[in-house]
C-alpha cells in the first residue's frame, strides 16, 4: 500500500499531533476508566453495519495504547472480508484462520508494525466455516496465550448485524467498543446490535461517533460515550 494511503488512515501514527490523534486517545482513557478493578485486556471493536469505522477505530486505537508503552496485538476477526493487512502492510497468506488450523503457530503469523510495541494478525485464507473456527476451543485457547504475552488484544470484528462472528469473540472478550457513524448508522440498527450483545452476555464499554459532520471535525472526530 503506498504510504500516503497509510498516513490518511493511522493518523494517531503519522500524525500525532493532530486533533484526531487526541480523540483517540481520549477514547484510551475512557476505556481505561470504564473498569478500574477489572482492566480490559481483549477488546472487540464491531459496527452494525460496513462503512461504520469499525477498523479505523481498531487501528487508531491500537496504535495510541502502544505509543503509551503497552504491548498490544491488533487481530483481524473479519474472515469474510477482512482489511487489517492493507493498513500495516502485511501479507494475509498466513493468519487467524492459519493458526486455527493448525497450519502455523501464532507466533510466526504475527507480524511486527511500524508502532514499537504494536502486533497484528491478520485473518489468514478466507474459511469456508469461520463461524464454526471463531467458536472453536481453539480459538478461546489462544485468546489465553495472546492474555499472557500482551497487555492488550483488539479485534476487529465484522459487522454485527450481517452475521454472529462478532458476537461470538463480544462473549469472550473484557468489553465491546460499538462504532456508528454519524448521518448513516440508523438508529434502530444501534439498538439492534446493542441487544444482540446484551443477549450474548457481552460488556458493551460505549459507542464511538464516526464521520461526524465537516464544521465539526476540528472539534472531534470520535466521540465515546459511556453505556
Amino acid at each position: 500500500m503506498p504510504r500516503p494511503a497509510q498516513e490518511k488512515k493511522l493518523i494517531a501514527y503519522y500524525n500525532p499531533e493532530s486533533p484526531i490523534s487526541e480523540t483517540y486517545r481520549t477514547l484510551r482513557t475512557n476505556i481505561q476508566y470504564s473498569s478500574v478493578d477489572e482492566p480490559i485486556r481483549t477488546l472487540i471493536v464491531t459496527s452494525a453495519n460496513p462503512g461504520d469505522g469499525k477498523t479505523t477505530t481498531a487501528a487508531n486505537l491500537a496504535v495510541t495504547y502502544a505509543q503509551e508503552g503497552k504491548r498490544v496485538l491488533v487481530v483481524d476477526a473479519d474472515l469474510r472480508k477482512p482489511a487489517l493487512h492493507h493498513w500495516f502492510n502485511v501479507s494475509n497468506l498466513s493468519g487467524l484462520t492459519s493458526v486455527l488450523m493448525n497450519e502455523s503457530p501464532w507466533q510466526n503469523a504475527v507480524k511486527p508494525t511500524d508502532v514499537e510495541g504494536l502486533s497484528v494478525l491478520a485473518s489468514g485464507p478466507t474459511p469456508p466455516n469461520p463461524t464454526e473456527m471463531l467458536n472453536s476451543n481453539k480459538m478461546n485457547q489462544l485468546i489465553e496465550e495472546f492474555k499472557a504475552q500482551y497487555d492488550l488484544v483488539i479485534f476487529d470484528g465484522p459487522p454485527a448485524l450481517l452475521m454472529s462472528d462478532s458476537l461470538i469473540i463480544a462473549a469472550k472478550c473484557d468489553g465491546v467498543l460499538i462504532v456508528v457513524s454519524g448521518g448513516v448508522t440508523k438508529r434502530q440498527h444501534a439498538e439492534k446490535l446493542y441487544a444482540s450483545l446484551e443477549h450474548v452476555n457481552a460488556k458493551v464499554l460505549g459507542v464511538v461517533l464516526n464521520n461526524k459532520q465537516k464544521r465539526e471535525r476540528k472539534k472531534a472526530y470520535a466521540v465515546y460515550y459511556g453505556k
